[in-house]
């Protein structure tokens, strides 16, 4: 499914605690990690957390990576579940105070433990707060095939060994 272009740019590990968790509004996900900040035409805006670069890249950059989340315990939607607008990912960039939820539908993404979910960063999405008894830990891999100016490099560009 990936082919050969595609490489590892991001991965961040979620663990949503059923004593301590939070709400998550929709949204999309809009910047990538990198390795410095300069100016770039069609770049921004930026920013920096824990020394970590973060820019909102022309949106192509967005149209080529997708997210693989891998669900370490059950997911639904007692624990904080993604919910997702589906098909919102083919519309750019769509604020989550735009959607008209007379035409749009709201679907809760149920994964059980080991499940894998593939999903588009313009994909808006959102999860409430866990109401059960259950954590909701998933590791999150973000992927691209877009290639950066030259000036600027991911931050965690890894490349994927298909002959292994």
């Amino acid at each position: 499914m990936l082919g050969n272009k595609y490489f590892v740019v991001k991965s961040i590990y979620f663990d949503k605690p059923e004593k301590s968790n939070w709400f998550v509004a929709y949204h999309q996900d809009l910047t990538v990690s990198v390795d410095r900040k300069i100016d770039l035409p069609g770049f921004g805006p930026w920013t920096v957390k824990q020394n970590q670069f973060a820019v909102q890249p022309p949106i192509n950059i967005l149209q080529n990576n997708f997210t693989i989340r891998i669900h370490l315990d059950d997911t639904n939607e007692t624990n904080g579940a993604l919910k997702v607008i589906p098909g919102s990912n083919v519309k750019g960039m769509y604020r989550a105070e735009n959607i008209d939820w007379r035409v749009e539908q709201e679907d809760v993404c149920v994964v059980p433990q080991g499940g894998v979910m593939i999903m588009r960063p313009l994909l808006l999405h959102a999860s409430n707060r866990s109401t059960g008894n259950k954590r909701r830990r998933v590791l999150h891999i973000e992927f691209s095939k877009a290639e950066l100016p030259e000036s600027l490099q991911w931050s965690e560009k890894e490349a994927i060994d298909l002959n292994v």
